[in-house]
């Protein structure tokens, strides 16, 4: 997860929005930069920040100031059954806005945390299952759902910002 304060004083939070691919249930759903853990990797952050500067251009390591990792999340690979664990990292970004896409997104988005955070802009997305629908709680901008992981990720950001225990921006 990337922040950055705006020139205004602002608070933005970086989102991608996946590539439309056949066969990816969460083809064109808004995210957060990420990926697995590969072997050259030190630790889940440098994987963290490999991942981003490979989807979107950003070097955390140039111009980013690490603020805080989040629980962990357990979730599965849509496409097996055994469980894997999503950590996020939460950075400071004090670089250039400009976000340079790779094949696997579609486009960045910088969203104010304050419209995040605005109860007027939550909502509910209808999830079809073998089961029968669920209703995920989201946030929509510009035509996209935040939802999912990346809804709950973002619920304990805006947590941490209120109490001041994450502070984005200089």
């Amino acid at each position: 997860m990337i922040c950055r304060q705006t020139e205004d004083g602002h608070k933005e939070l970086l989102f991608i929005q996946r590539a439309r691919r056949k066969g990816d249930p969460w083809s064109g759903d808004m995210a957060f930069p990420g990926g697995r853990l590969q072997p050259e990797d030190a630790s889940a952050r440098a994987a963290a920040e490999r991942e981003t500067l490979e989807e979107t251009g950003i070097d955390l390591s140039r111009h980013g100031r690490y603020q805080a990792r989040l629980s962990d999340l357990i979730t599965r690979h849509h496409s097996r059954w055994r469980p894997m664990v999503v950590t996020p990292y939460v950075f400071e970004w004090r670089g250039p806005k400009a976000v340079s896409p790779n094949h696997e997104v579609e486009r960045g988005v910088w969203v104010p945390l304050d419209y995040l955070a605005a109860s007027e802009n939550q909502s509910q997305l209808p999830w079809r299952t073998p089961l029968g629908t669920l209703n995920m709680p989201c946030c929509c901008y510009q035509n996209a759902c935040i939802w999912g992981l990346s809804y709950s990720m973002l619920q304990e950001l805006l947590v941490m910002v209120s109490e001041n225990r994450c502070e984005p921006g200089p």
